[in-house]
């Protein structure tokens, strides 16, 4: 059962009652302020809300749940293709696919690592390019613009995804089990809490949630509107190719992403210049899965020790202590 709302339905929580995975909301983002990224790959175990996370986000910003590619889908119903009731009756009619049906939305894939790879990089392909191209069962469509925030989220336990295909993501960002207790508690209540909630013909509790959406996604596309004219300087591109080397990463997707995300960080903070703290925020997320520990199928994460690393970094980098390439 569904209640309504000011015309708006609430299969999930409203964004801005989430309790928790503050990295995953704020990723998701930056991403959307600033689509060039690539997409956001959320890894960590079953049961910490990667899902309702990424439903909230999208009921928040587009009124409607994401379009969501199940593990089983076929070609044509990703591509599209025929529609076989009318071509049995001898009316051949295009059926969209998954991907055009997604247009200006969201593209879930849940348990992206369980896709076939085939699967995988035909949407990282139209991510990369915003063409949606197909060539099969008679159809010729050279290019249809197709522009989504593609989120796929896995469970690494079940298994990795090849490092060729984790490159493509733009960001990656570890979801793990909170373990405060007050932490938990407080998501335990809110979920009971909108069970109810849900079930009423009138709650104050989701509307007032969806009004505090609604702020949250007006400054959100301000943000996404405003990105393009924030400034990258040349020490700030330098502390991102800094950070790439350090950190071992591997061709120059990774500093592309983390200063794309760091304008989308001072955009969001109403900000037209990127500053040193902009790329520490964005940094992690744009190489830790783009490191060599990533292509021998080791865990991908973050600890302390990184952490570390990339303060100094920024620290030195900032303070005109480092110059580029050199320790």
């Amino acid at each position: 059962m569904t209640s309504r709302h000011e015309g708006l339905e609430f299969p999930v929580l409203p964004f801005s009652r989430l309790v928790g995975q503050g990295e995953l909301k704020r990723v998701l983002e930056i991403a959307y302020v600033m689509p060039s990224i690539g997409g956001v790959l959320a890894s960590g175990e079953r049961g910490t809300a990667k899902s309702t996370t990424v439903r909230s986000f999208a009921q928040m910003m587009y009124g409607t749940l994401p379009v969501t590619l199940p593990i089983n889908a076929t070609d044509d119903r990703i591509l599209g293709g025929w529609q076989i009731d009318a071509l049995l009756r001898g009316e051949p009619k295009e059926m969209k696919g998954l991907l055009e049906e997604a247009d200006q939305g969201v593209l879930y894939v849940d348990e992206v690592n369980l896709l076939d790879d085939h699967v995988v990089n035909i949407i990282l392909d139209v991510v990369s390019t915003g063409l949606l191209v197909v060539q099969r069962d008679g159809l010729d469509h050279a290019g249809t613009p197709v522009s989504f925030t593609l989120v796929g989220t896995m469970n690494p336990e079940e298994g990795g995804l090849r490092p060729q295909l984790l490159d493509r993501f733009g960001l990656m960002v570890p979801v793990e089990t909170e373990l405060d207790t007050a932490v938990r508690r407080d998501i335990l209540l809110t979920v009971l809490r909108f069970e109810e909630e849900r079930r009423r013909a009138e709650s104050s509790w989701l509307r007032e949630g969806a009004a505090e959406d609604r702020e949250h996604r007006s400054r959100i596309d301000a943000a996404r509107s405003a990105a393009h004219d924030v400034l990258l300087s040349p020490r700030m591109a330098e502390l991102c190719a800094q950070i790439a080397i350090d950190f071992e990463v591997s061709g120059h997707r990774g500093e592309i992403v983390m200063a794309q995300a760091a304008r989308a960080v001072a955009a969001l903070d109403g900000r037209f210049e990127v500053n040193a703290r902009d790329v520490r925020a964005a940094a992690p997320y744009a190489v830790m899965h783009r490191r060599p520990e990533a292509a021998y199928g080791d865990a991908i994460g973050w600890e302390l020790k990184d952490d570390e690393l990339l303060d100094q970094i920024v620290n030195e980098v900032a303070a005109g202590e480092r110059t580029y390439g050199r320790p």
